[in-house]
């Protein structure tokens, strides 16, 4: 008597399997040929990119691996772990998936465009739209719907540099109403900028950038989007209360920097100290506790009248029904479309990665080809130029082929007001140069004012136009004196030098950048271009002076031909 067969274990649905196919190729091209960003972080891989910047604390990304997780959890909540296997098992597909397909063909085009103009963020996208193809292919219309919300959850853990640009106004904002709040309050407050100084020197507070709230903004907005997210269908609402938290930030840090006068002023500089590190959590208890109470408002006084249909429920999405052959070649197809695509994009990334770079120089190269050309070591006879070396730091994290020349020019007739002038001139990678707010916190600087500024060509130079724009900092660094501390104040001027243009603002010099590398195959060898004075004796002055060293060194370095660009 012969036994039965054994039961045969089910085979792995041909969607399934193609989409593991598509899965391994993607992966494939956002490894090896993810980053063509190498000057800070030198790896290929846009996973280890990104995961570097959850780790850098330099980057203000922490919060990436709470998203991470909480991003996970979204996705098999509305997946619905407990009829997962028997989705993934009999799952078919009755069309052919042109949503997935556009999705990860969508995915790798817009990387190609983010690898061709060096701007990793776009790529991080390009991969989350590619993962939502694998999945909506892969699992069908319920996993699509289920995926949709926390691949997008996801963005807030991308690293958003334009942020600090918006620090500044808010810094003084939250100065300002902590300045007003405390005089209210009885308590006397001098304001210089975003520093507030008690007249009898009981507290002195700079009103840095974790207090304006840029460093938590992108933290608190996620968790308040995930609370509009996990409370209400409706998106209106959801879009409401992520709004919502910006003003609470707003006032979570001017709490937090009355809060710091207030102990400042009744226990010392002592008290002070501890009311900082107190109410830098109580900045998210203020925003989350604000958010929570908004939405048990909401759901108490003003109740959704009809809940829409529930993403997390995944019997709401209906399956189509198929036969095995039809799904078998669907798959195949779809599989050795994208795996043609991955494979031909990483030829075309290799060879991109590697072409001779092609574009124009900002300004006049020296005999080396890689440097600026050496600065002028005499301005007439009322300047001295003394060479400013290039620290190790800089030649360790900055790419090999960055150019620099720079000097310190010393006014003879007042050796008080050196004028120091820095050219970095970018190589293939962009990252050579950066926004000078960085390097300036860095280095010990608050920066209390930021406005927009115009030099003026010297006379012998023929240019197309008589002015260029550049952007004016106004500076501060408190320093130890004999007679005590005292706050030297100076002011910074910066402007971009491309191949053809002069631009004032580090996003606009990174929008054409981008434009020349993508549209024109052309990478231009942007020039940065800084000066710094010190102000003690009044902004004209200083502003006289920057003037007076450009009238000379102008016409050695910078090419005239340019167009400004405001």
């Amino acid at each position: 008597m012969e036994s039965a067969p054994a039961s045969r274990q089910p085979a792995l649905s041909p969607a399934l399997a193609a989409a593991v196919v598509c899965a391994l190729a993607g992966a494939a091209v956002f490894q090896w040929f993810g980053n063509a960003n190498l000057g800070y972080i030198d790896s290929r891989s846009l996973f280890y990119w990104w995961g570097f910047q959850w780790l850098n604390p330099a980057s203000e990304s922490e919060h990436g691996w709470l998203i991470l997780g909480l991003s996970a959890w979204l996705l098999w909540r509305n997946l619905g772990i407990s009829n997962l296997r028997s989705e993934i098992s009999d799952s078919r597909r009755s069309r052919f998936p042109t949503a997935a397909v556009m999705a990860m063909a969508g995915g790798l085009l817009l990387h190609a465009l983010g690898f061709a103009a060096q701007q990793a963020r776009l790529s991080i996208v390009a991969l989350l739209l590619f993962t939502w193809g694998v999945l909506r292919f892969g699992g069908g219309r319920r996993w699509g719907a289920a995926a949709v919300f926390p691949l997008g959850f996801l963005l807030f853990a991308i690293p958003i540099g334009v942020l600090d640009e918006i620090g500044l106004p808010l810094r003084l904002w939250v100065t300002t109403a902590g300045e007003h709040i405390a005089k209210l309050a009885g308590i006397e407050v001098l304001r210089s900028g975003t520093q507030l100084v008690a007249p009898d020197g009981r507290f002195n507070y700079d009103v840095a950038a974790p207090c304006s709230g840029v460093r938590s903004l992108m933290a608190l907005a996620a968790l308040s989007l995930l609370l509009g997210y996990l409370n209400f269908q409706s998106w209106s609402r959801r879009a409401l209360v992520l709004l919502l938290c910006f003003p609470l930030v707003y006032a979570g840090n001017v709490a937090r920097i009355v809060s710091i006068i207030f102990a400042a002023q009744w226990g010392g500089p002592k008290w002070g100290g501890i009311a900082h590190e107190v109410m830098g959590y109580g900045v998210f208890a203020i925003v989350l506790g604000g958010v929570f109470a908004v939405v048990s408002a909401f759901r108490r006084f003003w109740p959704e009248r009809e809940a829409a249909r529930n993403v997390g429920d995944v019997s709401s999405f209906p399956m189509d029904e198929v036969s095995g052959p039809t799904r078998l070649t669907a798959g195949r197809a779809v599989a050795v479309i994208v795996a043609g695509l991955a494979l031909g994009e990483m030829f075309l990334l290799h060879a991109l990665a590697h072409r001779p770079a092609r574009g124009e120089v900002g300004v006049i190269l020296a005999a080396d080809g890689v440097n600026p050309v050496e600065l002028p070591s005499f301005l007439g006879t009322d300047w001295i130029g003394r060479r400013a070396e290039v620290s190790a730091v800089e030649r360790e994290i900055l790419p090999a082929d960055t150019g620099f020349s720079r000097k310190s020019y010393a006014f003879v007739a007042d050796r008080r007001h050196d004028v120091f002038l820095s050219l970095v001139l970018s190589g293939r990678d962009r990252s050579s140069i950066h926004r000078p707010e960085l390097c300036l916190v860095g280095q010990g600087w608050t920066i209390a004012e930021g406005t927009p500024l115009t030099f003026r060509y010297p006379a012998t130079v023929d240019t197309p136009s008589g002015a260029f724009p550049a952007r004016l900092l106004r500076v501060r660094r408190e320093v130890s004196t004999p007679r005590g501390k005292t706050v030297v104040p100076q002011l910074v001027a910066y402007w971009f030098v491309g191949g053809d243009t002069i631009v004032a603002s580090h996003w606009r010099r990174l929008a054409m950048d981008a434009w020349n590398r993508v549209v024109h195959g052309r990478a231009d060898r942007w020039a940065y271009v800084l000066m710094q004075t010190d102000a003690t004796d009044g902004e004209a002055a200083a502003l006289a002076r920057l003037q007076a060293v450009l009238d000379e060194t102008l016409p050695q370095f910078q090419r005239s031909r340019r167009t400004p660009t405001p």
